[in-house]
């Protein structure tokens, strides 16, 4: 176990000019922005003297190490959405890690069930609400976004966008294709604009009465909070946390996979190990106001104070093995026409 993660975090640049000569490296090509994950990199290599390479790759990631199959320098392979990590996947661009720490710091629903990826952290997809126009308690469940009294009242963007797509399979996990089909038709019946920009936008829309309600995930609540611009917004609603009817509130995650032909796996895995450590995943789960998943960890108190839910608890590659035939069904129903 890596310790000491926190004060290495803020003096990485102290101990790394008197870390050894780097004899090891790890690289990573990333989903996320590389000023998320620095501070994490820097305290590892500050620890353990291994070089840290971070390529950000936003798009084309699968294509690329498809490109390079056994020249690829990948080591590890970070990203958001499980589509995203199921991709590459079922690509055959990965391989198992097997380390005790591994599991002790991943709870099972959150890691592949062959152990190509760990999660590191999660975000919930939820309901911001109108504080003006929108009652305590009006809003509980998923399934309540298609009822007829939302009719002009929902923003959302684009429904295959990989966020909604992910929220789209969890319905099909517990309402079947059909009950799916029907779920979409309801909610695009409600919606107040055809389905456009980001989260943010949703909730702009909201500060700008265009909607009373929309769907986003937890942390741009804390994106819009540090940004001038954008934190009337984020004042102006409530983040509400809809379940599934017998069920929980569906998350979706960020986690790490080990490449197929990782030149340096034996680096490579105590990377993994640490970035899924305690102390590590509050970091980075704080970076980006996300929820850490290791036992005994904690969100950042600006996150906490969105409230408490309980999270859904299907295995997010269950969810992934949907997702064609959410993208499927959301075409059929016109969602963004």
């Amino acid at each position: 176990m890596i310790t000491k993660l926190k004060s290495a975090v803020f003096a990485a640049t102290a101990f790394a000019v008197a870390a050894p000569v780097l004899a090891e490296e790890v690289n990573i090509y990333s989903y996320r922005q590389p000023e998320l994950i620095k501070p994490l990199t820097d305290a590892f290599t500050a620890e353990t003297g291994i070089k840290v390479n971070v390529a950000y790759l936003k798009k084309g990631m699968i294509e690329r190490m498809q490109a390079e199959g056994k020249r690829s320098p990948a080591d590890l392979v970070l990203t958001v959405d499980i589509s995203r990590l199921a991709g590459v996947v079922n690509a055959d661009l990965t391989q198992p890690a097997t380390s005790d720490a591994l599991t002790q710091n991943v709870p099972e629903i959150y890691r592949d069930p062959e152990n190509h990826w760990f999660g590191l952290t999660t975000r919930a997809r939820i309901v911001y609400a109108s504080k003006e126009r929108v009652a305590d308690g009006e809003v509980t469940t998923y399934e309540d976004l298609a009822d007829p009294k939302w009719k002009g009242r929902i923003c959302t963007r684009s429904g295959t966008n990989a966020y909604n797509v992910a929220l789209t399979s969890a319905v099909i996990h517990h309402h079947g294709q059909e009950g799916a089909k029907a779920w979409l038709e309801g909610v695009k019946a409600n919606l107040a604009r055809k389905p456009q920009g980001n989260d943010r936008a949703q909730v702009k829309a909201i500060w700008a009465g265009e909607c009373d309600i929309a769907i986003g995930n937890t942390y741009y609540m804390g994106k819009m909070l540090s940004d001038d611009e954008q934190k009337a917004w984020a004042e102006s609603v409530n983040v509400l946390f809809p379940v599934f009817e017998g069920a929980g509130t569906h998350v979706n995650i960020s986690g790490v996979a080990m490449a197929k032909y990782a030149p340096n796996p034996e680096a490579a895995l105590k990377m993994m190990e640490f970035l899924t450590s305690p102390e590590a995943q509050e970091i980075y789960a704080k970076a980006n106001f996300e929820y850490p998943i290791a036992p005994g960890t904690a969100a950042d108190p600006l996150v906490q104070g969105w409230g408490e839910f309980t999270a859904d608890d299907v295995n997010l590659m269950t969810l992934a093995g949907h997702r064609s035939t959410a993208l499927k069904i959301t075409e059929e129903v016109d969602f963004d026409g």
